[in-house]
């Protein structure tokens, strides 16, 4: 590849919230158990020659079924930031599970980038063990083994380019196939995370979520999210309410909703 690489700007969209104390964050538990909200998330990288968006979300149903603060539609918000989802051509799914697999139907031109582990996992035997699929929802897994007949899953073996300036990094830990997400922005490589780091905490002290299918290679991943970036301020975590705080926002009415990544963090 010759020439500069495209500079993105990215969004972290927030959609859904739930209450939880910090016990339920970190295996092991906390010694100082506090409350510790846990924030939802879609992303978007907005490029000139390419959009790609970054995992979908769950729908009000799945909200309903899982007590979770359902604020509105993921996908159908990114409207708020120019994008129509009927146009999109490329989503990056980090994992199956139910709060970033969700509205395959409401992006119905768009390819959908997964590590092909992800696939075996959700398809095989561990799916049998109410520990290991809890995370999933049966009829996303239905939607996208149906999007793979159609040829609109493209499988990725380990670290990819989507386009010039978007890469996969596949980490495991947290699922068999997780894959963390790098976009080229104008303050350089921003790395969002999703469940590769839940919480800035997860990452800043080493500590391992709760719910992990090899707490080995979660802690892998956080070498490798530092590894891939200029430093830990361009790790964004995939649940934490201080990216709100964070973060400016995309705009004024966007106020607690749309945040730029792309732009340096506050101190808080």
């Amino acid at each position: 590849m010759t020439g500069a690489l495209p500079e993105y700007e990215l969004y972290a969209l927030r959609y859904a919230t739930r209450a939880a104390q910090r016990r339920d964050h970190f295996i092991g538990g906390d010694p100082h158990d506090a409350p510790m909200p846990m924030d939802y998330f879609v992303w978007a990288a907005v490029g000139p020659d390419h959009t790609v968006v970054i995992d979908m979300g769950f729908t009000a149903a799945v909200a309903a079924k899982r007590k979770r603060d359902y604020l509105r539609c993921p996908v159908e918000a990114l409207a708020l930031i120019g994008i129509d989802p009927s146009t999109v051509r490329d989503v990056i799914v980090t994992h199956l599970h139910y709060d970033h697999a969700g509205n395959f139907d409401k992006l119905p031109a768009a390819r959908f980038h997964l590590q092909e582990p992800e696939m075996h996992f959700v398809a095989g035997r561990y799916m049998q063990y109410p520990g290991i699929s809890h995370g999933y929802e049966p009829d996303d897994v239905c939607s996208v083994i149906r999007l793979n007949f159609a040829r609109r899953v493209v499988h990725h073996d380990g670290d990819a380019e989507i386009v010039p300036g978007i890469r996969v990094h596949r980490t495991g830990g947290h699922t068999a196939g997780l894959q963390f997400v790098t976009v080229n922005t104008g303050r350089g490589w921003v790395a969002v995370a999703s469940d590769a780091s839940h919480f800035y905490d997860n990452l800043n002290g080493y500590r391992p979520f709760t719910r992990a299918f090899h707490v080995g290679d979660m802690m892998v991943a956080f070498d490798r999210l530092l590894a891939v970036t200029p430093t830990i301020d361009h790790i964004v975590p995939g649940h934490d309410p201080l990216v709100m705080q964070r973060y400016p926002a995309a705009s004024p009415e966007l106020e607690g909703i749309v945040v730029r990544l792309d732009l340096a963090p506050r101190s808080i």
